[in-house]
């Protein structure tokens, strides 16, 4: 019992020698090679954690680390893994015979990909340009995110209800994002709610609470609702459970 004593007088002698001096914590083996890319995982975990908010760009500093983690792999790797925990969920429910059941998936990087767009924009460190975003979005030729495609066939095979929301301008965009969906494979969800102007001026969080809302009470039961932004999962009428996809490019506020 002693020794035991001891060692904890130690350990403890040792810890605050060591901070006095400034040595190095007991768990960092090594100092980063790279601070600067390790600053911005610091800034994306963050991000990603909803802990920093209403963000407009990424850090310049960082254009290299968003860059090589958008298209390096390590994207795709996340988003796979997520809608893996996704299918999990789903292989749990069960549907019921009266067609009520459903999920909701947001557009804009959930199913299609903006990616090629924002490689323009230096991957978000550029700040957010309505026009030049409606012009490459009236091309009609955002891929599909392939994770979440599959998801959302998924989620048709079984029975479930897909509805899509999204933020984009309902007189300007519907047509070419209509198109744009079934070109990509997104066939057979029940509804696309687009911003209407009856919406215009209001929050991303209250406009889709109350499509939500409006689902819901059409007596729909939601299990799921996937996106990549915060806002996308926060408000009332949330369903059972909610899933972030990632999005280091932008914060829709």
């Amino acid at each position: 019992m002693a020794k035991r004593v001891n060692e904890i007088i130690i350990f403890v002698f040792v810890a605050l020698f060591s901070k006095a001096i400034g040595a190095k914590p007991y768990w960092r083996t090594r100092w980063p090679i790279d601070r600067v890319s390790n600053e911005c995982l610091t800034w994306q975990l963050a991000v990603e954690a909803n802990n920093v908010r209403g963000w407009r760009i990424v850090p310049a500093h960082c254009l290299s680390h968003i860059e090589a983690y958008m298209t390096g792999g390590q994207y795709e790797q996340d988003v796979n893994y997520i809608v893996e925990q996704i299918e999990s969920y789903v292989s749990e429910l069960v549907v019921g015979e009266d067609g009520m059941d459903a999920w909701i998936l947001d557009i804009d990087d959930t199913c299609l990909s903006n990616v090629i767009y924002y490689k323009k924009k230096k991957y978000g460190c550029e700040p957010y340009d309505p026009m030049a975003f409606k012009a490459w979005a009236t091309k009609g030729e955002c891929p599909a995110i392939p994770g979440v495609l599959g998801l959302f066939s998924k989620l048709v095979d079984h029975g479930f209800k897909v509805f899509l929301i999204t933020g984009r301008d309902e007189e300007t965009l519907a047509p070419s994002t209509i198109a744009n969906l079934h070109d990509q494979g997104f066939i057979g969800y029940e509804r696309l709610f687009f911003r209407s102007p009856a919406y215009k001026g209001k929050s991303a969080v209250v406009y889709k609470s109350e499509i939500r809302k409006q689902i819901m009470e059409e007596g729909y039961r939601i299990w799921g609702n996937v996106g990549d932004q915060w806002t996308d999962l926060q408000g009332d009428c949330l369903g059972n459970r909610t899933f972030k996809l990632p999005n280091p490019m932008y914060c829709v506020p």
